[in-house]
């Protein structure tokens, strides 16, 4: 007997993301590919990144068709637009809607279509072992957000609104910007992360501006490229850049307690992968989650749980 499953999609201005869930909410899939980068660069332009991720759909498709000929679609999902707001729109996310609009029109199965910021919202509960029951607080903080959103469950979806954030520079983009001028390798999360666990020399003292749910990034990169001008020290360098982030939502955090009391907290997007500033809040802070590296990047698996989920 074929297995009954439920696909997502996601095609983000990082990733091309496909993943399967069973009917029991268990993620059997997760596969992921880059988009190419040149080296030197900091990012794609959304035509070339739709171009990718065009070419990327042939390995998924592959990749599907050769380990799980067995699969039997129930329905299928993709993230249509960036966040669940008025005007999102960003074209990359067009190409994992044409798929999935296809497919659902040549096999006659049910298509639904979610925000790339609730995919990874349910994602990060997935992973986490966050038990949601009622309202919560999650950070969205990745190269193309730094958002704090109030967080309602209702009819399997998510009510989100925006209370805080980044005012200017997102937070995975200081990092790549930071990187990419050290001479390291777009994407440079895990490769600054890696440097900086090597660090042995101490970290200057500095301010961070935050104010109630509100941040300031812009002068991370140009105090974090003069201490690189200043010392040639990589690994230096990047300990700054992890430790100005981590002690930023570290604030963030505390000033949501005071409010919010004990309120989950879950956070989600790439730059919470690391490690390192996952211990930071984890040592400071009580109910807060954080989705393994894999579910906290971006990937398709939290639109394969609300695709199954809506159509249940």
């Amino acid at each position: 007997m074929n297995k009954r499953v439920f696909i997502g999609i996601d095609t983000s201005n990082y990733t091309t993301s496909c993943a399967v869930c069973d009917e029991a909410g268990v993620i059997l899939e997760n596969f992921k590919e880059l988009l190419p980068v040149k080296e030197g660069e900091n990012g794609l332009r959304q035509s070339d990144a739709v171009f990718a991720h065009v070419k990327n759909f042939e390995k998924i498709a592959s990749y599907i068709r050769e380990k799980h000929a067995d699969y039997e679609i129930v329905a299928i999902g993709y993230s249509a637009y960036p966040r669940d707001i008025e005007g999102s729109y960003m074209p990359c996310f067009l190409v994992g809607k044409a798929v999935c609009e296809m497919i659902s029109a040549l096999y006659s199965i049910p298509v639904y279509h979610f925000s790339h910021q609730s995919g990874h919202i349910r994602a990060a509960i997935y992973s986490s072992g966050a038990n949601i029951e009622s309202d919560f607080i999650a950070f969205h903080v990745s190269g193309g957000t730094t958002e704090i959103l109030y967080v309602k469950p209702t009819n399997n979806k998510f009510n989100i609104e925006i209370i805080g954030g980044s005012v200017d520079l997102h937070a995975g983009q200081a990092i790549d910007r930071i990187g990419v001028k050290m001479g390291l390798k777009f994407p440079c999360g895990k490769q600054i992360e890696e440097l900086a666990g090597k660090n042995t020399s101490k970290i200057s003292s500095y301010n961070v501006c935050v104010k109630e749910f509100e941040c300031n990034l812009s002068g991370l990169e140009n105090l974090s490229i003069n201490l690189y001008q200043k010392t040639n020290d990589v690994s230096l360098t990047s300990a700054f850049v992890l430790d100005f982030i981590g002690k930023t939502l570290e604030k963030l955090t505390l000033n949501l307690r005071k409010k919010y009391l004990n309120i989950k907290i879950i956070y989600a997007g790439g730059v919470m992968s690391n490690k390192i500033i996952q211990n930071r809040l984890k040592n400071k802070f009580d109910n807060v989650y954080f989705a393994e590296p894999v579910y906290s990047s971006d990937n398709a698996a939290g639109i394969a749980l609300l695709t199954k989920e809506n159509h249940k």
